[in-house]
């Protein structure tokens, strides 16, 4: 007898052009524990059902995917766990923003602040009256600034290595144009950077990996301070303007003192959405918050047919 085929409850929303597909049912069972727990034993035991949900040919390499998870902390509303095209995130400001947003697309919570269970640690996102959502992330710091790495083909590249939930490598100093007609070039560029960083083994903290590359530029908008282009893990750019990035960016800024705290710095993505940021400082510690908008494009049921030769997602 063949067996039946896995129904997965899908919402999906996008955040300033970044999708989120948020599993709200038929997921994988991880047993109880942390986050950070339940998180690994995902990767080792159930990653094609990672696949099965982001990539071709149900997603895509920008779709990233959010795992709704039952919380340790009684008083969150909800645990996630974050994955894209190649593997786990351990935070993601635009896909909490659509988390939020789906939630309250669901009627599971209402306006006002609600405290979300990631693998690195516990946020707070508050959903305003409108719609607009400002996530309180995790603290963020720049660990090295001003790095030199060796780019074949483009020469020495200058930039700060920093945390926002996920390990960057941002650089100010570039002749590139940063616009969507030039996101094949963009692409390359940060692509070529990213494989430089790891064969000269320059790290986040711990040896972690750099695994997102963040360029920065003048914006035409008067109402933003700042553009960017985000190369995320799986070689896809980040539509929006990158929350854990944008996070990484104001850490950097402080340290520069260049930003005080409560200050709003407005940051453009490349397709010209914004997100808004400000910093508090406890304990010496910097703790970004990030505004923005998510809308909710889809409700559907996802089919895992065993007999599908795809079923779990063409994979590189």
């Amino acid at each position: 007898m063949n067996p039946e085929p896995q129904r997965v409850r899908v919402v999906d929303s996008h955040t300033g052009g970044e999708p989120t597909r948020l599993v709200i049912s038929g997921g994988p069972d991880l047993g109880r524990g942390s986050l950070a727990e339940r998180s690994l034993r995902f990767r080792e035991e159930h990653d094609a059902f990672r696949s099965a949900i982001v990539n071709e040919p149900r997603g895509s390499d920008v779709m990233v995917g959010a795992l709704l998870c039952e919380p340790v902390d009684p008083s969150c509303a909800a645990g996630v766990i974050f994955f894209n095209n190649v593997g786990y995130l351990g935070m993601c400001g635009h896909g909490t923003i659509g988390l939020v947003a789906s939630l309250r697309f669901l009627r599971r919570i209402e306006p006002g602040e609600h405290r979300i269970e990631t693998p690195v640690g516990v946020v707070s996102a508050v959903l305003h009256p409108g719609g607009e959502v400002t996530v309180n992330n995790v603290a963020s710091y720049r660990l090295a600034a001003n790095m030199s790495v060796n780019v074949g083909g483009y020469g020495v590249v200058r930039g700060d290595v920093a945390w926002g939930g996920n390990c960057f490598f941002l650089v100010r100093e570039h002749s590139m144009e940063l616009s969507l007609k030039n996101v094949e070039a963009l692409t390359n560029f940060t692509w070529a950077i990213r494989l430089a960083l790891g064969e000269q083994g320059i790290t986040g903290e711990n040896g972690q990996e750099i695994d997102h590359v963040e360029l920065f530029g003048p914006s035409q908008m008067e109402a933003a301070d700042s553009k960017n282009f985000v190369l995320c893990p799986g070689k896809a750019y980040d539509r929006s303007s990158c929350g854990t990035g944008t996070s990484a960016k104001l850490a950097c800024l402080y340290a520069d003192e260049k930003i005080r705290p409560g200050q709003v710095w407005k940051q453009e993505s490349i397709v010209g959405t914004i997100f808004e940021g400000t910093i508090s400082v406890r304990d010496g510690k910097i703790y970004p918050s990030i505004k923005g908008s998510a809308f909710v494009n889809a409700e559907a049921e996802l089919v895992l047919d065993p007999k599908d030769p795809f079923c779990w997602g063409i994979r590189g």
